[in-house]
């Protein structure tokens, strides 16, 4: 039993004022013993929090007050370690970086938090005694969509490594109210609802109402001259809003370590006008209240508007400045409030999680300024030794540009402090190169035109100590291409951390069966040491592994596909290929090109000419951004494409098309077991890096792919016999552009292959939809574009012929097992512990922190 509050041991003025605050820290003679980690006292525990939830009684069904109550028993353990993890933070000169990302694809919680308590099995028996299987349970929990896709998983990813490695990492970002949506079909076309995953409450989350920040919108700058002469600047009639922090515990694996994850949620300062209500302005009197919690209330808000580009605004905005604000904050509070920032830089670095906080840097330049006093050149200074800048992209539209005006309107202190940034780093770069205007216009966070839009990326790179890229591949395009100006300037800023995913989450927790193969023939440490499974190389050729490989691999496939038909109604065949694709549905990823091969294979068939081929289930998965059209088109065109083949008899155990619905997390966690076949078929030169293809490939898929992103890296690591590789390069594709003798004629290159002119012959003739038959022309139009950025059609001949190596590969029963065991053997390099371990080493220079235990 815990002591209670009226322990003798309690200081008397533990109640009295502030001078005696130095008391508080004997608090902790008040505390319980820690929780015990057996079945008993988590069958305890379970049972106290369950008779206090919500339809707390004995269930006659599965409910998610079970979640519920097993969430809080184990968030109790976290708690713990949670406590000893920040007491060691405030207990020694700690460097820590603070990760800030727009997204964090956190998925379920409850089964990695069990996993890095290692109470899994204690959990699961304790249940057993009330007649209840833990992965029931499991299915309770709502994925936490706080993100879109690879980006936000990414960083669920990061930090777990973080607190696995020790690392005192704290993440920032936004707690929104609706995630990522929810995708439902009619009559193939994508249908979005709200994610309402907070309807049920998120256990995991504690709010901390007496850390809010004031985050400033709107208003005017005055500036005034002070007594010593100095000009200050003042930041007035600013329409405020709260930001109000909730935090998550992100354990380690079984370290005792447990990391924070800070997200934000908005709220008015004032939340009702009592003197509007009494009017009769029952809307004006809530209208302050809506406003601010609109910033916070949808992930991505669609930016075809101009509304919807400034809440995108305002969320960027609203999540850096209360996190920067946090930061100093805590600095000031553990250094004394005395404006005193000499070791700042020493001990704090910011990591901006791609483009979307880049607003960062003139942010902390405001608050260091404004808000402290500090002179230009020593705030200047500051921040460019504390931001480090991530870039994930390579597609010019994703490099947020932000109207001038918009930013004045919003934000017109930030906009002040761009166009000084600006000003001053042109005249470094008019020094160095005197007689380059072009440079100067190429080079400027200001691009002029009709509108002028500040450039967010050179916005960061400007005001960063370091510049990475996330691929071998993508870092050196970064270097020779988009950013080839700021290379030459600052050469020594750029460098490669190439990304990585979490084993505990991607093959210990999502695929049991085979994470207990691999444990009984090498041991545990791969959960913490990936490199280990290259040790599995050693019995790609022996039959016993080999057949309770292809064992495991069935067992998962068998429970997809139940999965499947309860999802889609659609039985699958588990002995068929499983040729998956799933992530964003975008034209450079090339759903599209995965269609057409579809397509003609159900044309071979129908023509008689498929005996020979493989039976193949393919599943695609993803969603379109709600304003994004063609790639709406495209997951229609699937749709259309799969009804066909599906009801078609001729197709039966041979060809099969499925879209898998409300693609998240927690379907990969399903899907990736279970896939033969993993298609990373982006154009080449377009994909940053990619994690979907490391967490199949860790999983014993095989890929086939272009040479993009790590695919590169990933061939280079299982070797280019255990790849199926297509397609042009990077240099290939900038050939075509640019060589007048080898311009891209794609009508040409479809005249000339009979198979390309049946796949389109029966896609535009209405085949696919009768009741619409011009349904596909959009997106067929597309193929036969000059123009067209993304080389389908170039590669459509060379995918077809790698599909066909692909499908004797797979029949060739022993070569394909031992194929898939080198692929989980080769992995190591791409877990999130070492990309974590590249970024501490030549980026954060972070310390490991002990925590005491337990």
């Amino acid at each position: 039993m815990a002591t209670s509050l009226k322990n003798n041991n309690l200081p008397n003025n533990l109640d009295c004022p502030a001078e005696n605050h130095q008391h508080l820290d004997d608090i902790e003679l008040l505390s319980a013993p820690a929780l015990k980690m057996n079945a008993d006292a988590l069958l305890e525990d379970f049972a106290h929090y369950f008779s206090r939830v919500p339809g707390g009684c004995p269930p006659r069904v599965l409910s998610p007050g079970l979640f519920e109550a097993l969430a809080y028993a184990t968030r109790a353990r976290l708690m713990e370690r949670w406590n000893r993890t920040n007491k060691a933070l405030r207990s020694r000169q700690n460097r820590r970086a603070h990760y800030i990302s727009l997204e964090f694809l956190m998925g379920r919680l409850l089964r990695n938090a069990l996993s890095s308590l290692g109470i899994q099995d204690q959990a699961s028996a304790a249940l057993e005694r009330i007649g209840v299987e833990l992965e029931d349970v499991y299915e309770h929990e709502h994925d936490a969509g706080l993100g879109n896709g690879g980006l936000g998983r990414l960083a669920a990813c990061f930090l777990d490594s973080c607190a696995t490695l020790r690392l005192p990492v704290i993440g920032y970002g936004i707690r929104y109210h609706y995630g990522m949506f929810r995708q439902h079909f009619e009559n193939g076309r994508q249908i979005e609802e709200p994610d309402t995953w907070l309807r049920g409450g998120f256990p995991w989350e504690i709010k901390r109402i007496e850390l809010s920040r004031t985050v400033k919108f709107g208003g005017k700058c005055l500036t005034q001259v002070d007594e010593d002469r100095r000009t200050r600047h003042r930041w007035v009639d600013t329409h405020d809003v709260l930001a109000v922090p909730f935090d998550v515990p992100i354990p380690g694996y079984q370290n005792d370590v447990v990391n924070t994850l800070r997200l934000w949620s908005a709220a008015a300062t004032d939340e009702f006008d009592l003197e509007e209500f009494n009017a009769g302005s029952y809307v004006d009197a809530v209208a302050a209240k809506n406003a601010a919690e609109n910033i916070t209330m949808v992930l991505y808000p669609n930016n075809e508007s101009e509304n919807g580009q400034v809440l995108r605004l305002r969320q960027q905005y609203f999540l850096v400045s209360a996190s920067l604000q946090d930061v100093l904050s805590d600095w000031q509070t553990e250094h004394g409030d005395d404006n005193d920032f000499a070791g700042f830089a020493a001990n704090n670095c910011f990591q901006l999680n791609d483009t979307h906080p880049a607003i960062a840097v003139p942010e902390l330049m405001r608050l260091l300024l404004d808000e402290h006093g500090m002179h230009w050149d020593m705030a200047w200074d500051l921040t460019r030794q504390t931001m480090a800048y991530t870039n994930h992209t390579l597609l010019p539209e994703a490099l947020e540009l932000w109207p001038q005006a918009m930013i004045g309107d919003l934000l017109p202190r930030i906009m002040e402090i761009i166009n000084e940034i600006n000003n001053r780093f042109l005249a470094e770069v008019r020094a160095r190169w005197p007689s380059d205007r072009q440079r100067l216009e190429r080079m400027s966070l200001i691009q002029s035109g009709r509108t002028p839009m500040v450039r967010m990326a050179y916005l960061a790179i400007v005001g960063s100590y370091s510049v990475n890229g996330v691929a071998e591949l993508h870092s050196r395009l970064l270097r020779q291409g988009m950013f080839k100006d700021f290379a030459e300037h600052w050469p020594e800023k750029f460098n490669n951390k190439t990304n990585g995913v979490t084993q505990r989450r991607w093959l210990a927790n999502c695929n049991p069966g085979l994470s207990a193969l691999i444990t009984g023939k090498i041991g545990a440490d791969w959960i913490t040491d990936l490199e280990q499974l290259a040790r599995l190389r050693n019995f790609a050729a022996e039959p016993a592994f080999n057949a309770h490989w292809r064992a495991v691999k069935r067992t998962n496939k068998i429970r997809l596909a139940r999965v499947l038909e309860e999802r889609t109604g659609i039985e699958v065949d588990p002995g068929m290929m499983f040729d998956v694709q799933v992530k964003r549905i975008h034209e450079y990823k090339r759903q599209l090109l995965n269609l057409l091969h579809v397509v003609h294979l159900y044309d071979r068939i129908r023509r008689g000419d498929g005996n020979g081929l493989t039976p193949r289930l393919v599943i695609i998965g993803g969603k379109a951004a709600p304003g994004y059209v063609v790639a709406k088109n495209i997951i229609k065109c699937i749709n259309d494409v799969a009804r066909v083949i599906n009801a078609d008899v001729a197709m039966k155990g041979r060809l099969q098309l499925i879209f898998y619905p409300d693609y998240n997390v927690s379907a990969m966690e399903l899907i990736c077991p279970a896939t033969d076949l993993s298609e990373q078929i982006s154009t080449a030169g377009k994909e940053a890096s990619g994690t979907g293809n490391m967490k199949f490939m860790m999983n014993g898929a095989l890929t086939i792919g272009t040479l993009d992103g790590a695919n590169v890296e990933i061939r280079q690591a299982v070797g280019e016999q255990n790849f199926f590789l297509f397609g042009l390069t990077v240099d290939e594709i900038e050939k075509r552009r640019s060589d007048d003798d080898a311009h891209y004629h794609p009508q040409a290159i479809i005249e000339r292959d009979q198979d390309f002119s049946r796949v389109l012959q029966l896609l535009e003739s209405g085949h696919f939809n009768r009741a619409q038959p011009d349904v596909f022309d959009a997106v067929t139009h597309a193929l036969r574009n000059p123009a067209d950025a993304w080389m389908t059609t170039a590669d459509f001949r060379s995918f077809v012929d790698a599909q066909g190596l692909v499908g004797d590969a797979f029949k060739d029963v022993p070569r394909w097992t031992r194929m898939s065991i080198l692929n989980t053997a080769a992995c190591g390099r791409f877990s999130t512990d070492r990309t974590i371990r590249d970024y501490n080493r030549e980026i954060w220079r972070l310390k490991p922190i002990q925590p005491a235990r337990l």
